[in-house]
């Protein structure tokens, strides 16, 4: 368990050190993946400084930015994170850890939390100042804008969150929110000079100075001989484009590029092991299940959802969904995370009494759409194996690919049960964002005012136990009686050469680690 700092209590506030973790943010774990090499294979060395590191990513065409605020696409983080800091990132284990921010402290009654900022300077010699947090969080809280972060801002005041000093911010919140520090490291939400609104030539306080971009094609970056967490390695660093797989693969086995994001499994086998390229597997880095609609029928009877929960055999989802490249799910969200309820018995395929739930329901005939689309890889290959296992529990699924330009947004109010998949975050955000009665992207329509009171009292709680005890109960809820049938959780794959070295293997995607060129060298 983290503890606060001896020398940071004052007026009324818990204060916790850069040093020291989290504090509020709750007890430690394992990792969302094991190990924590950092190495290519066994060839780490002794770090070396210089050269030119090439990455290839999908892109986003023409319409590509560099502002910081406006990204969806894992390039665009990825080059984000290059030039620009949050005031936290995420831990492998997705707990909050400071970053621009050398400290947090909580009020007593969690609804202040006063931030104060390490020494650090942007790009262009100004130092990062509380007015320029305040100023880049209210641009992204504008109503107006379309910013990824404006949802995780949402629990602050901003008109009455005040600079208490020129590194010190105090945050007036709208509730108590033990679980502040995840708002600070939410996607997205990056510190930006006051007054920015051009990005053709972006200055941060990020490892990477801008040299160049050309949207859809490429971007150059140069070391950062000034940044707050050590200089980087690499002299520079390019983002290359290629939406095609193949056509990563292809410029990573011919010396065109050194680091190659999103590869499939099946490149993965081809060439683990062979000696031209590397292979890194970032466990647990996507959740892969399916949502039932709990406010209609047939899933509006909780009956029916633990028979669908007992039809599925995970270990043959993983395995020919996700060619074996992952693990399977226990219906909840977060496996090897900060605070997952990994002591719930896991499930197993159970067809007979799949099929005696479905009789008690009466729906022992039972007909079914799963909608699903190739918006995600094998959405569509796990769709048509859970209807073949449905089949034998007396089921009839009928698989509907839907259009994958709208597919979320189709989702999210219609049909009865559809494939779905989410990158890591805290669980605390997956039950904000998609498990209470208001939340905005609850794929599942699950709203229990019981459930929501237990997420008050979880945010309203100081005690790193007594919240650990709250998190069992609402995941053993989900557990029984939730809409997320979690069949696996799928490694993401990058590719690397074989002269790369640093390339964090424990940090799934959206986290610290991932992507993070800073801290990776050249051999």
């Amino acid at each position: 368990m983290h503890t606060p700092h001896p020398g940071l209590r004052r007026r009324g506030f818990l204060a916790v050190a850069a040093a020291g973790g989290i504090g509020l943010a709750g007890l430690g774990s394992a990792g969302c993946s094991p190990g924590t090499d950092t190495g290519t294979g066994t060839r780490a060395g002794a770090a070396r400084k210089g050269g030119r590191l090439r990455a290839v990513f999908a892109g986003g065409g023409a319409a590509e930015t560099l502002d910081p605020h406006l990204g969806n696409l894992f390039a665009d983080a990825a080059r984000a994170k290059a030039l620009f800091d949050k005031l936290a990132d995420y831990a492998p284990d997705l707990t909050a850890r400071p970053r621009l921010a050398e400290r947090w402290e909580a009020s007593t009654g969690l609804d202040r939390w006063s931030v104060t900022l390490r020494e650090a300077v942007f790009h262009d010699g100004r130092p990062v100042t509380a007015e320029d947090v305040l100023f880049s969080y209210r641009r992204i809280a504008d109503p107006k804008k379309a910013f990824r972060a404006r949802a995780s801002l949402e629990p602050i005041d901003l008109e009455a969150s005040r600079a208490t000093g020129p590194r010190t911010v105090e945050f007036r919140l709208k509730r108590p929110t033990a679980e502040f520090p995840n708002v600070l490291a939410a996607f997205g939400a990056y510190i930006v000079p006051k007054g920015t609104e051009r990005f053709d030539e972006p200055v941060g306080s990020g490892p990477f100075r801008h040299v160049s971009f050309a949207p859809g094609r490429s971007a150059r970056f140069r070391r950062n001989d000034a940044y707050w967490d050590g200089a980087p390695h690499l002299d520079e660093l390019e983002f290359v484009v290629a939406n095609e797989e193949s056509a990563r693969v292809n410029a990573l086995l011919g010396g065109q590029v050194d680091y190659a994001h999103e590869l499939t499994p099946t490149t993965a086998r081809a060439h683990e092991g062979r000696g031209r390229i590397d292979i890194v597997r970032l466990r647990n880095s996507a959740m892969q299940g399916f949502v039932m609609k709990t406010d209609r029928p047939p899933f509006d009877d909780p009956r029916v959802r633990e028979a669908f929960f007992l039809i599925a055999d995970r270990d043959e989802l993983v395995k020919g969904a996700l060619s074996g490249a992952g693990v399977i799910g226990n219906d909840l969200f977060g496996k090897g995370c900060a605070h997952y309820a990994a002591g719930l018995p896991q499930r197993r395929q159970d067809l007979d009494r799949a099929r005696r739930l479905l009789k008690e329901a009466g729906a022992e005939d039972l007909k079914v759409t799963l909608d699903t689309s190739p918006v995600a890889a094998g959405f569509t290959e796990a769709a048509g194996i859970f209807r073949d296992q449905a089949a034998k529990a007396g089921v009839t699924v009928e698989v509907r690919v839907g259009n994958k330009d709208s597919y979320w947004k189709d989702i999210l109010d219609h049909g009865t049960f559809a494939s779905y998949r989410s990158g890591a975050m805290p669980i605390e955000s997956h039950i904000s964002q998609r498990l209470l009665s208001d939340s905005t992207t609850n794929a599942t329509h699950w709203r229990r005012k019981d459930f929501d009171e237990l997420y008050r009292r979880l945010q309203s709680t100081k005690d790193d136990r007594e919240r650990a005890g709250l998190y069992e109960r609402m995941q053993r809820l989900l557990h029984s009686e939730g809409g997320f049938l979690v069949w696996g959780f799928a490694d993401w794959i990058v590719g690397t050469s074989r002269r790369v070295r640093g390339v964090a293997r424990d940090a799934p995607a959206n986290t610290l680690d991932w992507a993070r060129f800073d801290k990776v060298w050249l051999a």
